[in-house]
């Protein structure tokens, strides 16, 4: 009987282990510093790049971490605790964003990293127009700093005109293959494009993300399980600190009818909620993919903060933004994103102003919001 017994134990013993993934990274690329910290970063925290909650524990010269399950799937790539240290092909190139599916029951993968990322030997792809405004931007009502990237119309410093202003979010991406950690947005080409194609110039402000601060500063209401509650004070910064300092050092328009907020995913969510709270502020939202998932309260604050007139947004989803994301609540952005649009034309919003776009094939990566950037900023503007 105690054999049974023991028998029984043993086929039960692993179904009663949470389903959880343990990496163990057993081949390291050469340029691995000696004693490095390595991490893995991915949707699961906010593609932070580094946190230490998920920093790989060195055991009998492996690095090894535990995951347990968080949703079905997840993506992840490695660090050496920031993305300009993320892990790379052989030949020095981006990799696609590593997936996992669990299991019912526990495993244990084994990873090979081939090399790790020399920004110094990684190209740029961003156009000359495109700088950086201040590598430590003061942020008062959050007390940190922040990276904050400029682009300027070709011809800019010869014209003496002035311009309409875009402010976005998760500025690693926007521009440049070498900050972005999956892809770039491709801004520059896009509008550099619309200026050789109409003459039409736009200066645009991309705000780099606070990496795990991310999630707290794209919300402005609290998420039990992922965080947030900073969206606040965040978009209180780029309208009472940044606008201003942008406004007396470039030449811009600084009308509301000129100016706009964009961003995707959670940088979505928080351009759609900046556009409701300071329509003073911005006459033209672009909200990509939007993260109103995130909270109930979104669809509370389109009801109370949707009487707008002459605000324009143009709202963005995939059909298969579900298909690459460990957030499982994400398959509900075309659903969630509907629901949004008949909030805001039950509460007054002019329906005239409203563009929404659901492309059938899209994923919520950078692919999807590249390819539509332009002709949302044309529709945004065209009046």
């Amino acid at each position: 009987m105690r054999y049974l017994i023991l028998n029984i134990l043993f086929v039960l013993f692993p179904l009663l282990i949470p389903a959880q993934v343990t990496f163990i990274v057993n081949q390291l690329p050469e340029n691995t510093p000696e004693n490095a910290s390595i991490y893995i970063s991915g949707n699961f925290e906010g593609w932070a790049g580094g946190q230490e909650k998920y920093r790989l524990q060195k055991k009998e010269g492996t690095y090894r971490i535990t995951i347990p399950k968080i949703s079905k799937n997840i993506q992840y790539k490695f660090t050496l605790g920031s993305w300009k240290k993320v892990e790379v092909n052989k030949n020095g190139n981006d990799i696609e964003n590593r997936n996992y599916t669990f299991k019912e029951h526990p495993e244990t993968l084994k990873i090979t990293i081939e090399k790790w990322n020399d920004p110094k030997q990684k190209t740029s792809t961003a156009s000359k127009n495109v700088s950086v405004l201040s590598e430590d931007f003061y942020m008062p009502q959050l007390n940190r700093k922040r990276k904050i990237r400029i682009y300027l119309p070709p011809g800019y410093n010869n014209s003496g005109k002035r311009y309409p202003v875009i402010y976005m979010h998760d500025g690693q991406n926007l521009f440049d293959r070498a900050t972005s950690f999956s892809g770039e947005w491709e801004v520059d080409e896009s509008l550099n494009e619309i200026f050789n194609e109409t003459g039409k110039g736009f200066i645009v402000i991309g705000i780099d993300n606070g990496g795990k601060k991310r999630l707290d500063e794209y919300s402005p209401w609290k998420n039990k399980k992922y965080g947030g509650g900073e969206g606040a004070a965040y978009t209180e910064f780029v309208v009472k600190t940044l606008k201003p300092y942008v406004d007396k050092h470039y030449r811009t328009f600084p009308e509301k009818e000129l100016t706009a907020v964009f961003g995707s995913s959670m940088g979505g969510l928080i351009s759609f909620y900046a556009g409701l709270k300071y329509p003073n502020v911005f006459g033209k939202t672009g909200a990509f993919s939007p993260s109103f998932w995130f909270s109930d309260q979104s669809f509370k604050f389109a009801k109370t903060h949707g009487n707008l007139k002459n605000s324009r947004i143009y709202l963005l989803a995939g059909n298969k933004e579900g298909d690459n994301t460990a957030f499982d609540e994400i398959s509900q952005t075309v659903v969630d994103m509907n629901k949004i649009i008949d909030l805001l034309k039950e509460s007054g919003f002019n329906k005239e102003n409203i563009h929404s776009k659901v492309v059938p094939e899209g994923r919520h990566n950078e692919k999807l919001w590249k390819e539509n950037f332009k002709e949302a900023i044309q529709w945004l503007f065209e009046k």
